[in-house]
Formats: structure tokens, sequence, C-alpha cells
């Protein structure tokens, strides 16, 4: 377990694809913690698109330049995750008030779990407010160019999946 004398933070997500909105807030958290881990989750009322384990090694291989940042599949409750891996904050990112009301929820659940935990919220920069990876999803899927909305390697991994016919279409 590590130490508790380091600032770490916990950033959950399903992270399915990951977006520059999503590198925007791993970049910032890096600057505000000693540590950060990205946990990577599953979301079962989602159907992914990557492995928890090929969005671990993306996320890798997009946030190698940052020195304080690693990569884990994240399993069970994310407060409890959170605690174990020795990271006392949680950050969430706010794009829009739409996020705000379950996000709220969510952190009062994760306080009345573990109350030695707590959660930050980040905004995006205003040029990501309006990005997710739902949506980055479905412009790619249409033939739209995506490549201003994820980084390189997410771009590679998903023609590579395409040209192999492991995407779904629908």
């Amino acid at each position: 377990m590590p130490t508790s004398d380091t600032r770490a933070a916990l950033y959950p997500g399903s992270f399915d694809l990951l977006t520059f909105g999503h590198l925007d807030l791993i970049r910032r958290g890096c600057r505000l913690f000693d540590r950060l881990i990205v946990g990577v989750a599953n979301n079962s009322r989602k159907s992914p698109w990557f492995s928890a384990e090929e969005r671990v090694e993306l996320i890798r291989k997009c946030t190698e330049e940052f020195g304080n940042v690693e990569a884990v599949v994240l399993e069970g409750l994310t407060v409890e995750f959170a605690a174990t891996a020795g990271a006392r904050f949680i950050v969430r990112g706010l794009r829009a008030v739409s996020d705000f009301e379950f996000e709220f929820q969510l952190a009062i659940m994760n306080h009345q779990l573990n109350s030695s935990v707590e959660t930050i919220f980040l905004a995006p920069a205003p040029e990501y407010t309006f990005l997710s990876s739902s949506m980055v999803k479905e412009v790619w899927r249409l033939g739209g160019d995506v490549s201003s909305f994820i980084p390189a390697p997410i771009l590679a991994t998903l023609e590579a999946k395409r040209s192999c016919g492991e995407l779904p279409l629908d």
C-alpha cells in the first residue's frame, strides 16, 4: 500500500474512448497531486469498444509524458478502491450543469461510505466542455473526422479495429 505522505488522487471513469477532455483533466490533476491514478472501470450500462486492459494500455501510451500518472483497472466500489490505493481524493469532471446532479449525488454517497476520501470537481477547459466519448464514437461510426477530439494512439487503435471488423456498427 502506498504511503499516506503523498497527495494521491484517483480519477475514475470508463474512458472508452479517452478524449482530449479526459487528457485535459489528467494533465491538470498531475499538477494538483503528487500521484494521479486513472482508474478504468467497467460500466454495466455501457457497451465498451475496448476491454478494460486495452483502455489501461491506451491511457498509459497517452500519458507517458507525465511522470506521476498510473493507469489501472478499477474494481469494486470507487471510494474503497481509492482508499486501498492510498488516494485521499477522487477527481471528477463537470462539463455542464447536466453532469452536476449525478456527480453531486455520487460524491455524497462516496462520503457516506468513506468520509476520509474527498471528491474534487474539475471543469474541463472551455474547448472540451461539449466533448463526450459517446459523441466521439457516434461521429467516428458515421465516418466523421475525430482527430481533433482524441489522441493519436486512440485514433490509430480505432482504425486498426475498424480494418479488422472488431467494432460495432450500431
